[in-house]
């Protein structure tokens, strides 16, 4: 049996291996603050450098509101496809249209198109407010000027303007309507897959891709695309009116070069928005009007319209189009 004294020597708190578990502890403890006072900061950091990034990116958009000083030409955009939520929408260009023609100082407007086209529900409000403002501000003329392409839709909103310029290269014209869709009748047949489609009315569910055509649908489709091709038709006649040649394939849904164009009288000369405002407008100082969202804006909206536009695609096929 031990004394008194033998036990306390025996104790753990005395032993040697007690104070180097210790001693680590502490020193892993003490590591443990440091690597989370890190953390914070490294995460406080990458904050930082983000709202820096976003605040130097709005700085760098060009807003019309904070160039407005002197006399100028504006320019609006009209990029990439026309459509609801997108760049070329018709709320976002008519609110740059709507600012440009209001500006005292502006002495010319352009429209810097560069679209393959889209709806033809949206390029028919562009097409419509550019004549209600024209109307009202009879003095200031508004010019189109093509980039890289000016079809269809996008051409449409173009024969408003009272000129129309493009590159040599420049793709032009387009004058059409398309719907496209697939058919997977066959498909399913060979997978043994059969579709159960309910629906009320006759021909409710015409435009299903799973379902095989019928010969009266498509002949009312085709009247459709054929009244819509018709309304386009006559929007580029009321723009361009006798600058149109009399040729059987102006309005085929051809696109041609700019030069080629020109000589069609679908466009009435060659430059750039440069060229435009400085020897056309006369006034080299442009100021953009076209309307920006803040980023945070246009990545939800695009967000949002993407999830949107996957699920409407996945249920409804053959929407119109003018491209």
């Amino acid at each position: 049996m031990l004394e008194g004294d033998q036990l306390s020597d025996t104790r753990p708190e005395s032993t040697k291996e007690w104070k180097i578990i210790e001693k680590t502890m502490m020193q892993m403890s003490a590591e443990h603050r440091r690597s989370r006072r890190w953390g914070i900061f490294f995460k406080l950091l990458t904050f930082t450098y983000l709202f820096v990034l976003l605040y130097m990116f709005n700085v760098g958009v060009d807003n019309s509101a904070s160039k407005k000083g002197g006399e100028h030409t504006a320019i609006i955009d009209v990029s990439g496809v026309i459509a609801v939520n997108k760049d070329a929408a018709a709320d976002v260009v008519v609110t740059g249209l709507r600012g440009a023609f209001e500006d005292k100082n502006t002495k010319g407007i352009i429209l810097r198109i560069n679209s393959p086209g889209g709806s033809p529900v949206q390029s028919g409000y562009i097409y419509d407010e550019i004549k209600r403002l024209k109307a009202i501000y009879p003095e200031t003329m508004l010019y189109a000027v093509i980039g890289d392409i000016g079809a269809s839709g996008a051409y449409y909103i173009a024969a408003a303007a009272d000129e129309i310029y493009a590159d040599k290269a420049s793709l032009v014209g387009s004058i059409g309507v398309t719907a496209a869709g697939f058919g997977f009748v066959d498909v399913l047949d060979k997978v043994g897959v059969k579709r159960r489609s309910y629906t009320s009315g006759e021909h409710k569910g015409f435009l299903d891709p799973f379902q095989p055509e019928k010969e009266e649908e498509v002949m009312f489709w085709k009247t459709v695309l054929t009244t819509t091709h018709n309304q386009f038709i006559d929007k580029v006649k009321e723009g361009r009116g006798s600058r149109l040649k009399d040729d059987p394939k102006l309005f085929s849904g051809l696109v041609w070069s700019g030069e080629q164009a020109l000589g069609l009288g679908l466009i009435d000369g060659l430059g750039s928005p440069g060229y435009v405002a400085r020897e056309i407008v006369g006034e080299e100082n442009i100021v953009d009007f076209t309307p920006r969202p803040d980023p945070f804006e246009k990545f939800t909206q695009r967000l949002g319209a993407s999830i949107g536009g996957a699920i409407s695609n996945s249920v409804v096929g053959g929407v119109m189009s003018l491209k």
